[in-house]
């Protein structure tokens, strides 16, 4: 149950989050144009609304950044890494392909090749691999050090406000550099929707630059986790029991 929790809940995170990319990017829609607050508002309620849904299921991971930051950390049973990251990937699969059916008509109407891929996938804003893998690892990391502080038990619950403060937080603050992607299932999972849906006039899904938005926030989750486990005894005695 676990592992359906962990696919429904990222495919409603994608269906949402995604969604608010279709709705500001894509031509004649209601939201066209409306711009960067809006869509890093739609990403925190999407995020939201996931963790409130599945969070006392699985803990609402919906990243395998997070999931591994988690085990390294001791939260969570690295035996179960691998089926909740199959998990996270099929789920963002489905909520990117729910998206291709709401927005049809939305793609069909827009030109440009580049917004259409974009509704799916990041890219960054300058492209300079060094630095968009630097990016995304600190997006990542400010997100899995803070969700292991703040929420010591997990996603669940009430933790579902913190953390969509949080990703809100660094979308207005870190995003306007690679799109903080901060979680690969969110990034490639979409990515290879774009690449098999038949939208028309799609253009190429990038894969020079996929594996930044796959590998920075993996690296950004072990940094999180390794300054959690060497900073947590000395803090641990001044945060609530």
């Amino acid at each position: 149950m676990k592992c359906i929790a962990e696919i429904i809940g990222t495919m409603i995170l994608i269906l949402l989050g995604d969604g608010v990319c279709a709705n500001v990017a894509l031509k004649k829609t209601g939201g066209n144009s409306s711009g960067l607050i809006v869509i890093a508002s739609g990403w925190a309620f999407a995020v939201f609304v996931a963790a409130a849904v599945t969070g006392a299921v699985s803990g609402a991971h919906l990243n395998p950044a997070l999931t591994i930051g988690l085990a390294l950390s001791g939260k969570f049973s690295w035996a179960m890494v691998i089926p909740y990251i199959i998990s996270q990937m099929t789920g963002a699969f489905l909520g990117a392909c729910l998206v291709y059916v709401q927005y049809k008509d939305h793609f069909d109407a827009t030109d440009d090749p580049a917004i259409k891929k974009g509704v799916f996938c990041t890219a960054p804003s300058i492209r300079n691999y060094p630095r968009n893998l630097i990016s995304e690892i600190i997006g990542t990391f400010i997100l899995v050090f803070a969700i292991l502080y703040i929420i010591p038990g997990g996603t669940g619950g009430l933790g579902t406000v913190p953390v969509a403060i949080l990703i809100w937080s660094i979308g207005v603050s870190l995003g306007g550099t690679t799109g903080y992607a901060i979680n690969p299932a969110r990034d490639l999972g979409p990515r290879i929707a774009h690449a098999l849906l038949p939208i028309k006039g799609k253009g190429g899904s990038d894969w020079e630059y996929s594996w930044i938005p796959v590998i920075g926030p993996i690296i950004g989750a072990v940094i999180a986790a390794l300054l959690y486990l060497a900073t947590y005894p000395y803090f641990s005695e001044f945060l609530p029991k």
